[in-house]
């Protein structure tokens, strides 16, 4: 059995659509352990105990330092045993030491197909906005193991989605998350779940 750790920053969209596909038997071999955000009003924390799993808040704020919250960060997620860290919308920067230590073990959804609008400073509607100024037709979501560096990782999983006339930023955003986003991350971590793609 997979021990699953997600980590997010907002609402936890993905998040639901990762425990919609186990309860549905779509992902196999695998339990979300830990929900864990930097932000204390992040709806995901309720999504996570409604479900009866472990919610965790862990902010930089909360630290004297940045140091001192990747100390804590790495202590934390060594606490729970995992096997996978699953990043759905978390807007805090990895520790080195966790991307390290958990090499192959950290995944990422970008809601572009990378490399187009990723890398520092691209995430949210900002990516969609790029997507949409660039006047791109197709763009997409990404499913990535995590590196040192941003969005340069490992392609797991890509899904194309087609850019409409009058789309708006937030009318992109939703279709990229419907069509791709929750349909790839819970394929991927099915797809490791049970050996079909290598961690090593």
């Amino acid at each position: 059995m997979l021990r699953v750790g997600v980590m997010v920053s907002g609402g936890g969209t993905n998040l639901q659509a990762i425990l919609d596909a186990i309860d549905a038997g779509t992902i196999t071999n695998a339990k979300v352990e830990v929900v864990i955000s930097n932000n204390p009003g992040a709806y995901a924390l309720e999504r996570a105990k409604k479900h009866g799993i472990q919610a965790l808040c862990l902010s930089p704020k909360e630290f004297p330092s940045r140091d001192a919250f990747n100390e804590a960060f790495v202590e934390t997620v060594d606490s729970y045993g995992l096997d996978l860290i699953v990043l759905a919308g978390f807007l805090v920067k990895i520790p080195d030491a966790l991307v390290e230590k958990y090499e192959r073990r950290i995944i990422n959804i970008h809601p572009s197909l990378i490399p187009s609008f990723c890398g520092v400073g691209f995430y949210g509607l900002r990516v969609h906005e790029a997507a949409l100024a660039r006047g791109v037709k197709v763009t997409g979501a990404t499913v990535h193991f995590v590196d040192g560096g941003m969005d340069t990782g490992p392609i797991i999983l890509q899904k194309a989605v087609e850019v409409l006339d009058g789309d708006t930023p937030e009318l992109l955003q939703r279709r990229v998350m419907e069509q791709a986003e929750w349909v790839i991350l819970p394929r991927a971590i099915h797809m490791i779940a049970n050996g079909q793609i290598s961690q090593s």
